[in-house]
């Protein structure tokens, strides 16, 4: 993928994500927005990055609320409430009353509706409370059920992944309905891992929609994101697993050759450059992190040593390869 606005921290203009999206034919019945966020949750699951929770919420039903407490310009209030884990509260509420001239009472079921958390459908009860006799709408009771049919269907097929966040809008206008985030656990600094939604409208032809619900995980994102904190680490710092050394100068050309019978058994080789001892040869490799070292004689008997334990054994170019574990680096946990 490539961005088109601006890069910074762990938003980068080249990216890798994986992407799941259901696009319906004129219309695409809600019952795909709950299979997608138990695709999702079972494949982050599969993943074993550790535990996280998927949060959940619904636009129709936020919009809804809003509405019902009189507050009629949703998608701006959306777009302020969903600022609240980064301004804070007081600068939502002030923010509320410049841009949409939200009251002091609206701006407070705001904000306890944007506090719901549930990690089943009791959502739906809290949200009632908070209208206090106030009349509902069918925009508000359509996010409701909604919401509840995805939150069930996570419970039962993916238990203990899912939490309803009523906070949770999404930045982006084109979300119509479901809307997710994922927090990764003991990371939470990282913001969300995989997000997306419902869109009605994103895809037209004429006039034709091609309606669809869709999630990302930023890979590229992620990956980043928790080697920078140690949370995972690579194996090693090059790609490279031989290192092929020169007993001479005049070698070169052969240990080149060796090199290439390597590679093109799909072993990373690296040559020496020069000559030096071979002590400060295999330094050179310890110090990349290069795991075995390649020596040839004067009568072309190979040996490789694994700089690691120290073992040295005879061996061929044409038949030899390092273990599995070894042939490429590894992301492993810090």
């Amino acid at each position: 993928m490539w961005r088109g606005e601006r890069p910074q921290a762990g938003r980068f203009r080249e990216f890798t994500q994986a992407d799941v999206d259901i696009i319906g034919d004129g219309s695409l019945p809600f019952r795909a927005d709950a299979e997608l966020a138990v695709v999702i949750a079972k494949a982050l699951q599969a993943l074993k990055i550790g535990e996280f929770t998927l949060r959940l919420n619904n636009r129709k039903l936020s919009a809804g609320f809003y509405t019902a407490i009189g507050m009629d310009d949703a998608p701006a209030v959306l777009r302020i409430v969903d600022k609240l884990d980064k301004i804070g509260a007081q600068q939502v509420e002030s923010e509320l009353a410049d841009a949409v001239g939200a009251s002091r009472k609206q701006t407070k079921k705001a904000l306890a509706l944007a506090q719901i958390r549930t990690t089943d459908a009791s959502f739906a009860e809290q949200v009632r409370d908070l209208l206090e006799g106030t009349e509902s709408n069918e925009l508000l009771e359509e996010g409701l059920s909604e919401l509840t049919e995805v939150m069930n269907a996570l419970n039962e097929q993916a238990p203990g992944t899912a939490a309803a966040d009523l906070s949770i809008a999404r930045g982006l206008d084109y979300y119509t309905g479901t809307v997710y985030e994922t927090v990764l656990k003991g990371y939470e600094h990282l913001g969300s891992i995989c997000s997306g939604g419902r869109y009605e409208s994103l895809a037209s032809a004429g006039r034709k929609s091609y309606p669809g619900v869709g999630l990302s995980i930023g890979v590229t994102r992620l990956l980043s994101a928790l080697l920078d904190s140690e949370a995972l680490r690579a194996s090693r710092q090059v790609p490279t697993a031989v290192y092929v050394t020169l007993r001479t100068d005049d070698d070169w050309n052969a240990a080149t050759a060796t090199a290439e019978q390597l590679r093109e058994r799909g072993i990373s080789a690296e040559v020496a450059y020069s000559a030096d001892k071979f002590g400060k040869q295999i330094k050179y490799a310890d110090r990349r992190g290069i795991p075995f070292v390649w020596f040839t004689d004067a009568e072309g008997r190979h040996e490789v040593k694994d700089i690691r334990s120290g073992e040295q054994h005879a061996a061929d170019p044409m038949t030899w390869s390092p273990p599995a574990e070894d042939l490429r680096p590894q992301v492993i946990r810090g």
